[in-house]
């Protein structure tokens, strides 16, 4: 089956201008048989999306006990198979392994002739675009490579969170199409990644998310180490705010003594630091650079101070 064989069966109607709404009803995928490989925490919140919007998820792997548990949370009724079975039961496959397991995966189930002709399959791996689907498209399947930027617990809460959700999407052009109309109908907003450019969209995403669960958690640790009983509630409305000023105004949200050049205030700091797990003045360190390399490349302070803090910031012994 051809991506243009959709348009023809009315599966997906033909979109003006090659792109069109993806919101219009029109424009929605025909209700598919949806397999799920990989139950963690983003495949039976996808799956159950898409149950959502009329589709039927049919069958699903997963190994763990926990993956399992998720499953039949989001997805009751569904069986659990081997991934071969789930795609041979399937129209709409998703394969939402880990990112390292995804290449293999696809090279094994194509190898194996699980893979149909006309069967689409979508991998959620921010790191990678559609070439690692490449095995599977050279036996006719359809590839596409939607990763919703977003956290998950692996529980009902993540549906509600779907609503709105930026999805990267990478595809072949001619299947751009389709995949704008399946992230619309898990409630997502299609955000078009070009294949080049995957590896540094995943490698922004990951350091602003990842990173900022590691930063709070060593500003609660500290907080706990000052006697401050219920450090999430000190922290939530100041760091909400500080995410809210930094998304609306990049590196005018700059605030504090390494913004205002205060190198004896960032002196005290780490000598306070000092008494803690190595980890936490490590990483406070490396954040006081590069936020004096970007206070300072704004002109919000001058060389002078940028040097000062510096010289401070690699005297090892504090």
């Amino acid at each position: 089956m051809s991506p243009s064989d959709f348009a023809d069966r009315g599966e997906f109607a033909p979109l003006a201008d090659g792109l069109g709404d993806p919101a219009d009803p029109g424009n929605r995928p025909a209700r598919l048989a949806v397999g799920v490989v990989g139950t963690g925490r983003v495949g039976p919140a996808l799956g159950a999306a898409l149950q959502l919007a009329g589709h039927k998820v049919v069958a699903a792997s997963g190994v763990s006990a926990a993956s399992r548990r998720r499953a039949g949370t989001l997805l009751p009724g569904v069986r659990i198979v081997t991934p071969p079975q789930v795609l041979a039961a399937a129209d709409l496959v998703l394969l939402t392994v880990p990112d390292d397991a995804l290449a293999d995966l696809v090279t094994g189930l194509a190898a194996t002739g699980a893979v149909r002709p006309g069967q689409i399959l979508v991998h959620t791996s921010g790191a990678h675009g559609v070439a690692v689907l490449e095995p599977a498209a050279a036996v006719g399947a359809l590839p596409l490579a939607l990763h919703p930027a977003m956290t998950f617990t692996g529980t009902s809460v993540d549906l509600a969170r779907l609503a709105g959700c930026p999805f990267g999407v990478t595809a072949p052009e001619e299947l751009r199409p389709v995949a704008e109309a399946l992230v619309v109908e898990m409630g997502g907003e299609p955000e078009w990644v070009p294949e080049g450019v995957r590896p540094m969209y995943h490698t922004a995403l990951a350091h602003g998310a990842n990173h900022l669960v590691t930063l709070v958690a060593q500003a609660m640790e500290l907080l706990r180490t000052a006697g401050v009983a219920e450090p999430g509630r000190m922290l939530g409305p100041l760091l909400g705010a500080a995410l809210d000023n930094s998304l609306r105004s990049g590196d005018a949200a700059l605030t504090g003594p390494v913004a205002r050049g205060d190198a004896g205030t960032v002196r005290r700091h780490l000598a306070q630091l000092s008494t803690v797990s190595p980890d936490i003045p490590a990483a406070y360190r490396a954040m006081a650079r590069a936020t004096a390399q970007r206070a300072l490349a704004r002109g919000t302070i001058d060389e002078t101070s940028a040097a000062a803090l510096l010289d401070v910031l690699n005297e090892e012994k504090l």
